[in-house]
């Protein structure tokens, strides 16, 4: 391993908490979030549940097979995808963050978007996490937003543009680049007054496949003690392109890599399959 564990290292053993709109949420036990996609054309489920009868009963099949974040993503970010303004991911949220808030008042939902202006719209109709993809880089008022609704926000880390965010990058040390990204990222949210941060190193942006095997080994040496880790690997390509599978067919090595980083302190684990993660989840406790 080419990273130095004395600079790199930091304790995952600590109980993390964020605080959800008052509602302290402890992650000292890990938590599961299902992905609901809102979009016609997200890579593996694109079109399933955009509209708000299917969104709905997708939402609380996720949360009875374990869910206890519901992920709401209004725009794809695969590869080559239909890009959206803030006014149309608005437009096709439309009720559904209202209508499963009601239906399932438990349930924490988090919002996938880089746009502020959406951000402001959900937190007006009940989310409680701010997830974007873009570390801030995308929309120059998302920093100042997410200190103005105080919600736990989400930094993943991504190439500084969209039209870059997919074009692979090989690192020197990846786990150096990426601790050096929070570092900077970190600083300027709490200047701002961001106190719940969850980091996210950004699988399936930018990264070559031998890069996010290495983040995968060192997930125990990213971020910091004060910042929970969020790991988001379910159905990416890095996994079943080597393999000659599709996104649909590696559970069974996706849930072996589940197990590896929440071994290593993962604090939240981002996926569709919630079913299966949730045995994943089940086995770690009993270790």
């Amino acid at each position: 391993m080419s990273s130095n564990p004395q600079t790199l290292k930091f304790s995952n053993s600590n109980t993390h908490s964020i605080n959800c709109n008052g509602r302290l949420v402890d992650l000292s036990t890990p938590k599961i979030m299902g992905i609901l996609n809102l979009t016609p054309d997200s890579f593996s489920d694109g079109g399933k549940f955009n509209n708000e009868k299917s969104a709905l009963e997708h939402a609380g099949k996720l949360l009875k097979e374990g869910a206890e974040i519901i992920d709401i993503g209004p725009q794809s970010t695969r590869p080559n995808a239909e890009f959206l303004r803030a006014d149309q991911e608005i437009e096709r949220i439309g009720n559904v963050i209202a209508l499963i808030k009601k239906e399932f008042p438990e349930a924490l939902i988090s919002l996938d978007t880089f746009y502020a202006e959406t951000v402001k719209f959900g937190f007006n109709e009940g989310i409680d996490i701010i997830n974007d993809i873009s570390g801030g880089h995308y929309d120059d008022k998302m920093f100042d937003t997410a200190a103005e609704t105080k919600l736990p926000y989400i930094l993943m880390h991504v190439n500084p543009s969209y039209e870059t965010m997919h074009d692979k990058i090989k690192f020197a040390d990846i786990t150096l680049s990426v601790n050096q990204y929070f570092s900077e990222k970190t600083a300027e949210l709490l200047e701002k007054g961001v106190n719940d941060i969850i980091l996210d190193p950004g699988f399936g942006f930018g990264k070559t496949v031998e890069d996010q095997m290495k983040m995968i080994d060192e997930v125990e040496f990213l971020g910091f003690e004060k910042f929970p880790l969020l790991i988001g690997i379910s159905r990416k390509s890095f996994i079943y392109k080597p393999l000659g599978k599709s996104a649909l067919d590696v559970n069974e090595e996706t849930q072996k890599l589940h197990l590896e980083v929440l071994k290593q302190g993962a604090k939240i684990l981002r996926v569709h399959d919630v079913a299966e993660t949730k045995k994943t989840l089940m086995n770690f406790l009993e270790l």
